[in-house]
This record gives C-alpha cells, sequence and structure tokens, in this order.
C-alpha cells in the first residue's frame, strides 16, 4: 500500500508540469497583453513594464524563470495588481471558494444519496422514475442557466432568498451552494441506484434477510458500503470539480471567491494569476483523486490485497 501511495505521487510531478507547459503556452498565444488597456500606454511606459517582467526575453528564458519561481513556491507577482502577489490573492479567495464547494458537497452527497438509495430499492416504479428523472434534469441543466431560474423563482418571485452576496444576508449561501452542488447530486444519484441495484442482489444479503435481519438493517448495515464504492470514486473528482468549476456559480451570485479572480485574470490577461489558479486547481484535481483512490483501496479488501503485492 505505501508503494501504491508513493507511485501516485511520483506520478503527479509529470501531470503538473504538463499541465504548467500547456498553460504556459496558451497563455502566451492568446491574443493582447497583460497591459493592454483601452487608454493606449505610451511606449516607453509599455518598455519599462515589459522590461519589468522579462516579457522581452524569449519564451524558453521565461518559462525556466517561472518553473524556477515555482519550485521554490513562489507564483510571481499579479500583472493586474502590482502591489500583490499571485500567492496572496489565491489565499484571499481561497477560503470563500472552499466554504461554497464545501455546501455543495453536502447538498450533493445528501440529496444524491437519499434519492439513489429509494430508487434504489424501488428498481423501475414510479418512485425510481421519478427520482432519475430529476436527476437527469440535474445533468442537463448547466449551472449558468440553473443559477438564473432559481433566482427569478426563489430570489425574484416568491422573495424567499437573497439574489447574491455572500455573508451579507441570511440565507445568501443556500442558492449559490444548490445551483453548484444541483449536477453532482445527480451523479452521486445515479451511481448509488445501481451500486444499491447490484449490492442488494448479493447472496449475503439474501443470507441477511433470511437471517430476518430487517430492511432497514440489511440497507444501513449491509448494502450501503458495497453500494456507495462508486459514489466513493467520484467524490474526488466530485470536490476537484467543485471547487475548480465555481467560476461561473462565483459570476452570477457576486462571490468574492477564487473563480472570480480566476475569471478576472483571463479578461486582464494577467498570466502569473492565470497560471497560479491553474495550477492551484489542477493539484487540488489530482490531491482529490489520489484520496479518492487510497479510501476506495481502504474500503475494498480485495483492492488493498493486490496493491500491497
Amino acid at each position: 500500500m505505501l508503494k501504491y501511495i508513493f507511485f501516485r505521487l511520483l506520478a503527479a510531478i509529470p501531470v503538473l508540469f504538463f499541465v504548467v507547459l500547456i498553460t504556459f503556452i496558451l497563455v502566451r498565444m492568446a491574443p493582447g497583453g497583460p497591459f493592454d488597456e483601452e487608454r493606449a500606454v505610451p511606449p516607453q511606459v509599455l518598455e519599462n513594464l515589459n522590461k519589468r517582467y522579462k516579457l522581452n526575453d524569449p519564451i524558453a528564458v521565461q518559462f525556466g524563470d517561472y518553473l524556477f519561481n515555482l519550485l521554490k513556491g513562489d507564483f510571481g507577482p499579479s500583472y493586474k495588481y502590482p502591489s500583490r502577489t499571485v500567492t496572496e490573492l489565491i489565499a484571499t479567495g481561497l477560503p470563500t471558494t472552499v466554504e461554497l464547494g464545501l455546501y455543495a458537497l453536502c447538498f450533493a452527497a445528501l440529496l444524491g444519496m437519499i434519492s439513489g438509495v429509494f430508487a434504489g430499492l424501488k428498481p423501475n416504479t414510479w418512485q425510481d422514475y421519478t427520482f432519475m428523472s430529476v436527476a437527469m434534469i440535474g445533468i442537463c441543466l448547466p449551472s449558468f442557466v440553473l443559477g438564473p431560474l432559481l433566482i427569478l423563482l426563489f430570489g425574484i418571485q416568491l422573495e424567499w432568498l437573497p439574489v447574491s452576496g455572500w455573508g451579507v444576508s441570511q440565507g445568501d449561501k443556500i442558492l449559490p451552494a444548490i445551483t453548484l452542488g444541483a449536477a453532482y447530486a445527480a451523479y452521486v444519484a445515479r451511481l448509488t441506484r445501481g451500486g444499491m441495484l447490484e449490492v442488494m442482489s448479493q447472496d449475503y444479503i439474501r443470507t441477511a434477510r433470511a437471517k430476518g435481519v430487517s430492511n432497514i438493517n440489511v440497507v444501513v448495515h449491509h448494502a450501503l458500503r458495497g453500494a456507495l464504492m462508486p459514489v466513493i470514486a467520484f467524490a474526488g473528482p466530485a470536490a476537484a470539480g467543485l471547487l475548480s468549476g465555481s467560476f461561473v456559480v462565483e459570476t452570477i451570485y457576486q462571490i468574492p471567491g477564487l473563480g472570480r479572480f480566476y475569471l478576472q485574470a483571463a479578461f486582464n490577461r494577467d498570466y502569473t494569476m492565470i497560471l497560479g489558479t491553474t495550477i492551484f486547481f489542477a493539484s487540488l484535481i489530482i490531491f482529490f483523486n489520489f484520496i479518492a483512490d487510497i479510501l476506495q483501496a481502504w474500503m475494498n479488501p480485495k483492492l488493498r490485497q493486490s496493491l500491497s503485492k
């Protein structure tokens, strides 16, 4: 198991390297520059800025310098906010993004697992069709459509919840969490239903029922652990997706999180901020996938034994 963990950590290094390389090239190939403004910048000022940030150096030299600083944990200064570093900006927006992601993950896990269990216990019934139809709607509706719909219904028509802000008024975190977590709840519901259908047909479930174990005990103590294996495998990418995919929701609800910094950086051609947030989000995706694989191996004795060989 330790050998498996070591090689998984080792495999992350080339993945991160290629993320840095590809992002660096794409950012430099994008039209426009970090100092292009609506008002033309005097040529001498532009020359001084390019010289200060070494943008006149060959691309290979710039990449080497960036990689060297990155190995020291330095993402560099922000071009848009020259008095602040990319690390400071990430640290500023990260807590809000993490909080939003946690709420969305809790919503997705709770709603998805409950729906999936009920649908899996009553396959091919109206309950099953209802839960899975709602799940399909959740998958098909992107957040930039669902968000405005929820705002229109619960914010404007019914006036139950605030339509923007974060931590400013009571209940302003509910709609963003639902908007971000809805699609993931739908995936969790479908995975849980599939897991329940498979597990409930196993011999040990029939044995437990033959011994007189109540249905609720069969589900809670015998079926859920096996049924949730696909959900656990999905939880890692889902957690990373919730954190890295929040920029649309943060923009819709005017939430001051990391996603908004990323979006503004893309519009402003803030090279270092784009690279820093991309590397940070890529690291999160790798980390959560790694944790999900470890949990999956820990809960599956067969897989754990095969990895120990």
